[in-house]
């Protein structure tokens, strides 16, 4: 017998919606396809012990979609529908001094996307290709997502990549997991996280707060047209946009303060108790968490990326014209550099290292020390290190397969079960709040299955817990 599939879409004029889901029954394997018009999406795949069992789950899974105002339709009848992505030409620098690049490392394509800790670099590009680096600038992994890279983003021991698709997804094990899914009429532009709490600003200048189980907190148009900056911490969501920065309290969406900038807000960084504003009108803009007005630091050409250091001695900026700065925090320009490789998307500072992925697509590491910097000004500069990636490398795709195992091992045992037409996840094991949800990924969840994880941490708000590590299906 062939196989039986049914594609229904959903898509509204207004953009409030543009997604499919196609189910295919081949005998007594079901799978399912699910996404935005045009993607590929994500599968999921499930076998059962006879033909009539997996039509009758494929015939409830496509009621329930009917019941949203899912119909049939062709595939390929509408078309994908547009992202929004800097086109930003890079002009030649007007620095006369290059930085001391120690070493680089080319992506393949422009990118936004940068995560540095203690262990590690990360790259994400438009691509999707997310490339890990030691510090010591050896390529250890590759992920490759279904569609560009918009950032990185660190939530304690969890990193997340969020997507021009739509999806967020979880970087912290072997396989990319599928973590958040955000409302498809949303066109990113930005993200930040905290304790499970997302925060995403948009195109059309709005921003929106999202729990850990996908569900909106609140969602607001913002004071402007667009929003390149969104930054989270325990008490509020801060938004940059096209008039200046406002701060919403992350539970209620509140509004707490706004604060002018004097030019549209290209990029946000926080650091301690301060935020900073890269703007249009050639400033970063450093502002109190409570809006109050603290210094401005002043650049050649518009800023497309900012950051400092932890205790904000030092203040970076990148220009649209492939420079970068440094600055003291009485706002007094240190240094003025040329990057050597573009104009720098997003910077992160650390351990006297400047780290920028750019225009042209690379990560650079930049020796921001004071000596290195002195070097630098009377011309003497390193050669960088042109790093490359092994060329057998695999780049791992995120995935809904799961290995299975038949004990628990050292692991914490949930469950998936399903409460109000949703399929939430439980702690089985003994020691825990049985009633809390936990955060776990989206893709491998099916009702009635038990998984076995690396371990579960409680939130740092408390009420749920998340799981973090490896995921195995129980046997």
């Amino acid at each position: 017998m062939p196989a039986d599939t049914t594609y229904l879409e959903l898509s509204e004029d207004s953009g409030s919606a543009h997604k499919f889901y196609e189910v295919t029954v081949d005998g007594t394997d079901l799978t399912v396809r699910y996404g935005r018009i045009g993607d590929h999406g994500q599968v999921k795949q499930s076998s059962y012990t006879t033909t009539d069992k997996a039509q009758a789950e494929a015939a409830k899974k496509i009621g329930e979609k009917v019941r949203k105002g899912y119909a049939p339709a062709v595939p390929g009848g509408r078309q994908k529908r547009s992202v929004s992505r800097r086109q930003i030409v890079s002009t030649r620098s007007t620095a006369t001094t290059r930085a001391p690049m120690l070493w680089r490392y080319k992506s393949g394509s422009p990118a936004f996307g940068i995560f540095v800790d203690d262990d590690v670099c990360m790259v994400g590009n438009e691509s999707g290709l997310i490339t890990t680096l030691s510090h010591g600038a050896e390529v250890l992994q590759q992920f490759r997502l279904p569609d560009g890279v918009k950032c990185l983003v660190a939530d304690d021991d969890w990193i997340y990549a969020g997507c021009d698709d739509g999806n967020v997804y979880d970087l912290s094990g072997k396989v990319p997991r599928l973590a958040y899914t955000i409302a498809p009429e949303i066109d990113i532009y930005w993200l930040d996280i905290h304790d499970g709490v997302l925060g995403v600003s948009d195109s059309g200048g709005g921003i929106a707060a999202i729990d850990h189980e996908d569900e909106f907190l609140w969602r607001r148009q913002g004071r402007g047209v667009s929003a390149w900056m969104v930054r989270c911490d325990t008490e509020s969501v801060h938004h940059g946009h096209s008039n200046g920065v406002t701060s919403y309290d992350w539970r209620t969406g509140r509004e707490q303060w706004n604060s002018g900038t004097g030019g549209p807000v290209l990029f946000g960084w926080q650091e301690g108790d301060s935020l900073y504003a890269g703007t249009a009108r050639r400033q970063v803009v450093e502002l109190g968490k409570n809006g109050s007005a603290r210094q401005r630091y002043d650049c050649d050409a518009s800023v497309f990326s900012c950051a400092a250091s932890r205790d904000g001695r030092y203040v970076f900026a990148g220009d649209s014209s492939s420079s970068i700065y440094c600055f003291d925090q009485t706002g007094t320009r240190l240094w003025k550099l040329s990057t050597g490789c573009g104009s720098a998307y997003s910077m992160q500072y650390h351990d006297e290292k400047l780290y920028i992925v750019t225009t042209d697509g690379s990560l650079a590491c930049i020796d921001a020390s004071e000596a290195a910097i002195r070097s630098a000004v009377a011309g003497t500069i390193p050669q960088p290190v042109d790093v490359k990636a092994p060329p057998r490398m695999p780049a791992v795709a995120p995935s809904t397969t799961v290995e299975v195992v038949h004990d628990v091992a050292d692991g914490v045992v949930v469950e998936c079960v399903e409460e109000g037409g949703r399929l939430r996840i439980r702690v089985v094991s003994s020691g825990y709040h049985s009633d809390w949800q936990v955060q776990f990924p989206k893709g491998i969840r099916e009702r009635g299955s038990r998984y076995v994880v690396t371990g579960i941490r409680e939130s740092a708000r408390g009420g749920f817990y998340r799981a973090y590590g490896e995921v195995r299906r129980l046997l």
